[in-house]
């Protein structure tokens, strides 16, 4: 089945096709789906803005559309950025740099430094049905950038049972444990037990 990301991320695009690889999905970009659709998040939490996002895109390209919301949510900065990580600078085209300086500045002189990524998905189909899952990675705010893989927060997050930053560990390692890598093992599952005999 061929199934439309509702983003224009390319390192998102990247990894929901690794990660749903040989699962009988095709992941198309919006380009791909002849979509230029631009939805604003106005939902209070990640799945509001993952369901919104999927409903317009799979209105707009009249085929079924897989949304992710996912964010950085911080103990110590009452769970910012939160639903807001993309504009934690108030600025949406702002650099990742931009946003984990901010983020670093913020945490100056915290010691407390848990938090945890959330991921939240929504894949709606024109039949008006729903296929949702979340997950989060949990970890804390290092004091200093490390590591040049990923993007986002990933250099300033050591997540928990590691010794490197999300920043610093390979794409297979990360999808291994990351939000984006459990919400899409928990999609995974509940796709293949509603579409095993399709």
């Amino acid at each position: 089945m061929k199934i439309v990301l509702a983003s224009d991320n390319g390192n998102k695009l990247r990894e929901f096709r690794e990660l749903l690889a040989g699962s009988g999905v095709e992941i198309l970009s919006k380009t791909e789906a002849g979509c230029r659709l631009e939805v604003e998040e106005t939902g209070d939490s990640f799945a509001e803005n993952a369901r919104q996002k999927a409903v317009a895109v799979m209105r707009a390209a009249a085929m079924p559309a897989l949304a992710d919301d996912s964010g950085l949510c911080v103990d110590a900065l009452g769970g910012a950025p939160g639903v807001y990580s993309a504009r934690y600078t108030g600025r949406h085209g702002d650099s990742d740099q931009d946003r984990y300086r901010l983020l670093l500045k913020n945490m100056e002189g915290k010691a407390d430094r848990r938090a945890r990524f959330v991921c939240a998905l929504c894949c709606a189909f024109p039949d008006g049905t729903f296929l949702e899952a979340m997950g989060e990675c949990p970890g804390r705010i290092l004091e200093a950038p490390e590591g040049e893989n990923g993007f986002g927060y990933d250099p300033i997050f050591l997540p928990d049972g590691c010794s490197e930053s999300m920043g610093a560990l390979s794409p297979e390692e990360k999808n291994a444990i990351s939000h984006r890598g459990r919400a899409l093992e928990a999609f995974r599952a509940e796709w293949e037990r509603r579409y095993a005999d399709q």
